[in-house]
C-alpha cells in the first residue's frame, strides 16, 4: 500500500473508532423484555419515562449526537461508499479513498465481470 493511501484511510479508521465510542447505543425501549428487535424506535407513549428523558432511563436520539463532518457517511472500514451499476461507473472510482458497492440487481455474470475489473483496477468491493 502506498503511503497517502495508508495515512488518509488509517486517519479515518481511528476518527471512526474514537467518535463511535462516545454515542451511546441507542435501542428500542424494553428491548430486553419483550420479544422485540432491539433497533431504535421513538418512544412514543403518554407516560413514558424514555419520551420524558427522566434520569435512569437509557439515551434517545437527539441532534447533538450527530457523527463528525468528516467521517460522516463513511463505511467503518474508511473508505466513501460509491454505488456503481456498470463498468463505466467502476472505471469512475477513487481506488485510495472510495470503495465499489455493486447494486442488488446486478446479475451473476456481470458482478464476476465486474469484481475481475475491480482487482485489476485495486478497487475495493464491499459486497462482492
Amino acid at each position: 500500500m502506498s503511503e497517502a493511501k495508508t495515512s488518509v484511510l488509517g486517519i479515518r479508521k481511528k476518527l471512526i473508532a474514537r467518535l463511535r465510542k462516545r454515542k451511546p447505543n441507542f435501542r428500542r425501549y424494553h428491548w430486553f423484555k419483550y420479544s422485540l428487535p432491539d433497533n431504535w424506535r421513538k418512544p412514543r407513549g403518554i407516560h413514558s419515562k424514555m419520551r420524558e428523558d427522566e434520569k435512569d432511563k437509557p439515551a434517545t436520539v437527539k441532534t447533538g449526537y450527530r457523527s463528525a463532518k468528516i467521517i460522516r457517511g463513511l463505511h467503518p472500514s474508511g473508505y466513501e461508499e460509491v454505488y456503481v451499476r456498470t463498468l463505466k461507473e467502476l472505471q469512475k472510482v477513487d481506488s485510495k479513498t472510495q470503495a465499489a458497492r455493486l447494486a442488488s440487481g446486478l446479475s451473476e455474470r456481470k458482478r464476476k465481470t465486474i469484481n475481475v475489473k475491480a482487482k485489476e483496477l485495486g478497487v475495493k468491493v464491499l459486497n462482492s
